[in-house]
């Protein structure tokens, strides 16, 4: 899953974006102060909407100074309300991919970045061999866990269940349904391995938010 950072101190107009951007089935975390999104800047994002006049003394163009400082590739989305030329130029010299001016359509936003992703990260959509959380990136293919460049050791029952957790985020999976996915359906011992196993997730990925459901099972948020 994709994550988008939506920059934007019109709350009404931020909370519909954010809808609009969940349903196309992006991860959205959303501020409205330009020091607190320059803040966020080290966590993973995959692309960033940024409004040009924000609710504190940082603007949009603050916040692009600060981004490209840490990462020259990630794409960048400019809004504004003002409609000028100059803003345009600048915020393409400034590194952005697009600028839209408000008020604008929701649903166009959401194309436009369906097309900066494709575009960016065709490799990626191609292969299907890489899934994004929060700073990890799993690669399917290598099974491998990476964590700020780090790799990060899993047994192969860690990995078969993390997998399973992210490729279907936000389903709940009983303990039965656990056991028969990552250990096989012959497997005839105590479920309480599936917690043993969550708590060695838990620790060695802690970033992965792994919601216990009282009496059935768990499920990635």
């Amino acid at each position: 899953m994709y994550k988008v950072c939506l920059v934007e101190d019109e709350e009404a107009l931020l909370n519909i974006v954010k809808l609009y951007l969940e349903r196309a089935g992006y991860e959205t975390i959303c501020f409205t102060k330009g020091q607190e999104a320059i803040n966020y800047i080290g966590n993973r994002v995959d692309l960033w909407i940024l409004d040009i006049m924000l609710g504190d003394d940082k603007n949009g163009y603050d916040v692009i100074n600060a981004i490209r400082e840490y990462d020259e590739n990630v794409p960048v989305i400019f809004t504004s309300a003002r409609d000028q030329e100059l803003d345009k130029i600048f915020g393409l010299e400034l590194g952005s991919d697009d600028y839209m001016t408000k008020p604008y359509s929701s649903k166009e936003l959401v194309l436009r970045v369906n097309n900066i992703i494709k575009r960016v990260y065709k490799d990626l959509d191609s292969s299907n061999n890489i899934i994004n959380y929060e700073n990890y990136i799993i690669n399917l293919e290598k099974r491998t866990v990476e964590l700020n460049k780090k790799e990060l050791k899993l047994t192969t029952l860690e990995f078969d269940l993390l997998i399973l957790f992210l490729k279907n985020k936000g389903k709940c999976f009983s303990r039965e349904e656990i056991l028969n996915t990552v250990w096989g359906q012959d497997y005839f011992g105590n479920d309480r391995v599936v917690d043993d196993l969550i708590r060695r997730i838990r620790k060695k990925l802690s970033k992965i938010k792994i919601e216990a459901v009282y009496g059935y099972g768990y499920r990635v948020l």
